[in-house]
């Protein structure tokens, strides 16, 4: 009976977990689909809020910090992260950190379990979160030197204090929300594909002028 009760359990969470992230995350097949507007239409600001769009541009023009928020694809339904640091006259990164949460070892057994229990977890890089082939989405967000150093504080103590990757109770998407969030910025839930996770987050703050993409995927 407990034998019984042990698989049925099990299978319980598995399809919790699934039902979280039920689509694998494909490589994209054919164009990029850009976000200025994810509605396709143009966007029609008042003059004020022209006037705003322009003043963050040349702002933004001058500031070399950032934080990338960005998704990737994987074997199973992605991956969510934040790439941060500074950026050259061209734009290109310079020297950059990578943090988000995932399963600390490699072992195919080790993630399975994560659907079920909690498992150790890394914070840091993974393979593939810095090659923009493996890129799904981002949304990317330009920083004062002030800005840059309380939210790089926040990202140290997160993965100070994020020991632990479950698949449905704190996942990487969970780890990106609690950045953003400090940031001030509304966040979707958690248990969106990463790719949703990152377009949505990206749709519900940053607007007609938002910096990232989303590609789409056969």
């Amino acid at each position: 009976m407990t034998l019984v009760s042990g698989r049925l359990f099990f299978v319980i969470w598995f399809a919790v977990a699934l039902a979280a992230c039920s689509t694998q995350d494909r490589m994209p097949v054919g164009s990029v689909a850009s976000s200025a507007n994810d509605r396709g239409a143009p966007a029609t600001p008042s003059s004020m809020a022209t006037a705003r769009s322009r003043t963050m541009a040349a702002s933004q023009a001058k500031q070399q910090y950032f934080i990338e928020f960005r998704s990737r694809y994987a074997y199973t339904y992605g991956h969510s992260f934040v790439i941060f640091g500074r950026l050259d006259r061209t734009g290109k990164m310079i020297d950059p950190q990578v943090a988000g949460l995932a399963p600390k070892s490699n072992d195919p057994t080790i993630y399975m379990l994560g659907h079920v229990t909690p498992v150790p977890a890394s914070t840091g890089w993974t393979d593939g979160d810095l090659e923009d082939k493996y890129m799904s989405a981002n949304w990317r967000v330009m920083l004062s030197e002030t800005e840059y150093r309380k939210v790089v504080a926040k990202i140290r103590k997160l993965q100070a204090s994020s020991p632990l990757w479950h698949a449905v109770l704190y996942n990487c998407n969970a780890f990106v929300a609690d950045i953003a969030r400090f940031m001030g910025y509304k966040t979707p839930g958690i248990w969106l594909k990463p790719q949703q996770f990152i377009t949505k987050l990206r749709q519900m703050n940053g607007g007609p002028n938002a910096i990232g993409r989303t590609r789409r995927a056969a």
